[in-house]
């Protein structure tokens, strides 16, 4: 709803007004020449590139499948807390410290859920013994707790020092903490170290994991609204439309088994990931005669996932599938030639055009392949600057290692201009992908069952991760559900100005992230005085934050504070700007954008009229004239007695009517016979 009108009809707007949803926009990646290194340079850069090598050895800097488990991918992970089929950490059998610490979170996540200060405090104890013993997943936590004023004094101070010591001793989430810091003060010569680690440790876990990529996290809010579309889509085995296409799978529907599939293989729409459901569909899907399940079963025995790993029958269905022109397959099977697996010998060659094909058909893999090919001179000659645009490509495509590869290059200023805040906001953008992201399916799942506690508490985890929609599911879980959001302050369950303060913090390191509706909010906050002093000139600043992303309602309320002189010079040529250009933005924003420039003309035309008091009064009357409303006629007992009333009224008068109407009989002459 538009919160700053032009008080000609303030009453009429906020009825007529339809919310401003806010969507984020898609990343594209610009680069101009001016980002590309001159010929002097990339001879330089081409000396301090990796040395030209017809060995496949150096092909990725990722590690290799057989040499990582899953378990140092985000060590000190909650994951078996919330998935008991994974195992707990190899050592942690032998190691008190890791009982003790599992222990104080499965707590604090029931303390959390139950909203019970008691049980959170106990468990914040046993986290902070383990902490105070060195265990660096525990001090994690601790830090977080600090970060958040969890049942403790909020300090930024002790959350900075414990997430160090954290991150010193290997945790990656508290190292994801540092790195985001760090990225907010503009620090990045120290963000873009840690975020290059998170970003490798991010690429190597899908790579050597038997899980696909983690999908990206849902917005489970939609303006001030709830997303009810995409929290239905997320709602798992229990949705309708995934119940309807499981029917048609049973039934034998190829498409329908390759679908499902899907679902199970990649954890899509909040199923939950099934390896041996999606080995299952898959192979139904194909016997079917459904040829894009050959692709994701060679995948599947690439991967070891749900089997035994077995690049022989990995290169049997990628064969099979880029004989039914998936161009994708062809990607796979260059790199199982250029890793030597499953054939019998390595074949640079061969892999290359199979890259190619992949490539000239538009797939993104195979636009990196060839883009680490001519970066490292592997079976041919080394060329930076085509390697560069091979990268580009697939990163503009999503692709996370290439993406990867790009943030390098500007890091190290090969082919690439060196470009920090390039490089640090780019690894970021890899980093999130990494296991730690699961946090948001854990709360995603919390959420629709109704555990708004777990929800909040996950979601501000991921906050401090630095993941903007995290930031703004844990705000709007604060202002929606308000007391009942289970929000924990310093002492017991949050006062209002903990709950107040606390979102507004999340709405604004999400607005800092390109959150439009969050730098709405936060100037909101900042004009009305919510959870904070009112302060014009940083609500004018939101805004025009807002406003920067083409959002209509904060250009809206930069015209009025223009028209009014809050905050901003008191200037009627800008605030017509501002109007006109909210009502361009979006063509919902005609009606309130012409009664504002009926203000306007009041104003520039009559600026003594008796008029004008009246339009500059109505923002103090109605107020009031709401709050009535709210406490008085839309009260429950005197909304029903008003209800009858009304009833009683409109009986009289249709009565009263009916009365009138009935035609009077003649009246006889005085000489009419009898």
């Amino acid at each position: 709803m538009l919160r700053r009108q032009s008080p000609l009809a303030a009453v009429l707007l906020l009825l007529c007004l339809l919310p401003i949803c806010h969507c984020l926009r898609p990343f594209l990646l610009v680069i101009t020449n001016e980002d590309f290194q001159d010929s002097t340079a990339l001879s330089t850069a081409g000396e301090s590139a990796d040395a030209a090598t017809d060995d496949s050895a150096d092909w990725e800097e990722f590690g290799d499948p057989e040499s990582i488990s899953e378990d140092d991918h985000d060590p000190g992970s909650w994951r078996p807390i919330f998935e008991p089929s994974s195992a707990f950490p190899s050592n942690s059998s032998d190691d008190a410290h890791y009982s003790l610490y599992f222990s104080g979170v499965r707590d604090m996540i029931y303390a959390a859920s139950s909203g019970e200060p008691s049980a959170m405090d106990a468990a914040a104890s046993q986290i902070e013994a383990s902490a105070s013993a060195g265990f660096p997943h525990a001090q994690s936590t601790i830090a977080f707790l600090y970060g958040t004023g969890l049942l403790r004094r909020h300090s930024r101070a002790k959350s900075f020092l414990y997430h160090s010591f954290a991150a010193e001793g290997g945790n990656m989430q508290s190292k994801m903490v540092l790195a985001y810091t760090y990225y907010r003060q503009d620090m990045f010569d120290k963000a873009v170290k840690l975020y290059a680690e998170l970003a490798e440790a991010a690429v190597a876990s899908f790579l050597i994991s038997k899980d696909p990529p983690v999908i990206e996290p849902v917005r489970i809010h939609s303006g001030t609204e709830e997303n009810k579309e995409a929290l239905r889509k997320s709602r798992g085995e229990d949705d309708e439309d995934f119940q309807i296409t499981e029917y048609q799978a049973q039934k034998g529907n190829a498409a329908a088994m390759y679908r499902i599939g899907l679902f199970y293989y990649y954890g899509l729409r909040g199923v939950r990931r099934d390896h041996n459901k999606a080995l299952y569909w898959f192979s139904k899907a194909v016997e079917k005669g459904e040829p894009r399940a050959m692709e994701l079963l060679g995948e599947i025995y690439a991967r070891g996932a749900g089997v035994e790993r077995n690049y022989s029958k990995a290169l049997e269905w990628l064969t099979l599938a880029s004989k039914q022109q998936h161009y994708s397959a062809y990607n796979g099977l260059g790199y199982l030639y250029v890793k030597g697996y499953g054939v019998d010998k390595k074949n640079l060659t061969k892999a290359r055009e199979y890259f190619e094909k992949a490539a000239e058909n538009k797939e993104p893999g195979g636009h990196y392949n060839l883009g680490v090919l001519y970066l490292k001179g592997i079976g041919m000659k080394k060329d930076v600057t085509l390697a560069c645009k091979y990268f580009l490509t697939a990163a503009n495509a999503g692709q996370p290692k290439a993406l990867y590869q790009v943030a390098k290059l500007f890091q190290k200023g090969i082919g690439l201009k060196k470009n920090l805040l390039m490089a640090t906001y780019l690894y970021k953008m890899v980093a999130e992908r990494g296991p730690w992201s699961s946090l948001s399916r854990w709360a995603l799942e919390s959420y629709l069952k109704g555990d708004v506690g777990k929800a909040l508490l996950l979601y501000s985890r991921m906050a401090e991760l630095g993941y903007e929609v995290a930031q703004s599911n844990a705000a709007w879980i604060l202002d929606r559900y308000g007391e009942h959001s289970m929000c924990l302050g310093e002492s017991g369950f949050c006062t209002d100005s903990e709950r107040h303060l606390r979102a507004h913090s999340l709405w604004w390191q999400a607005s800092e992230q390109g959150n439009e509706h969050a730098a709405l909010l936060i100037g909101d906050a900042y004009y009305y005085g919510r959870g904070t002093e009112k302060d014009f000139e940083r609500a004018a600043e939101a805004y025009m934050h807002a406003q920067s992303q083409s959002n209509a309602q904060a250009m809206f309320n930069l015209g009025y504070m223009h028209e009014h002189g809050e905050g901003l010079p008191l200037d009627l040529h800008l605030a017509k700007r501002y109007y006109d250009q909210a009502v361009q933005n979006d063509p919902a924003a005609n009606f309130p954008v012409k009664l504002a420039l009926s203000s306007l003309w009041i104003r520039r035309n009559y600026p003594k009229s008796f008029l004008i008091q009246v339009i500059d009064s109505l923002p103090n009357v109605f107020p009031r004239i709401e709050v009535w409303v709210e406490e008085v006629l839309l009260d429950e007992g005197n909304a029903t007695i008003l209800t009858l009333f009304v009833c009683l009224l409109t009986v009289l008068y249709l009565r009263e009517r009916q009365r009138r109407n009935v035609v009077a009989p003649p009246q006889q002459p005085d000489d009419a016979p009898n």
